[in-house]
């Protein structure tokens, strides 16, 4: 199945647009920091335009939260020098 069929038919001008809108939505994804970048982004997800499903599978408390330590980790091996937000989630 080629999910991006539709891209075949466009012209340039609506080309250029898609892409700045995805570049914006890619931006504002990476631009999050702190808690933000740990939360579901159904928004991010529906730039695309295939539907999202919308349920959602999450691993059981345990597994889901060694994969947060993971990931805390892997941010200090790939971001040493990156800056601490010490503030708690509301």
């Amino acid at each position: 199945m080629d999910l991006d069929r539709d891209l075949d038919g466009w012209n340039r001008e609506r080309l250029i647009a898609e892409v700045k809108r995805l570049r914006a939505g890619i931006r504002q994804h990476r631009d999050s920091t702190g808690h933000d970048l740990c939360w579901h982004h159904p928004q991010l997800w529906g730039l695309l335009p295939e539907p999202i499903a919308p349920e959602v599978a999450v691993p059981p408390w345990p597994k889901f939260l060694r994969g947060c330590l993971r990931y805390r980790e892997a941010l200090d091996r790939e971001l040493p020098g990156a800056p601490q937000a010490d503030v708690e989630y509301e």
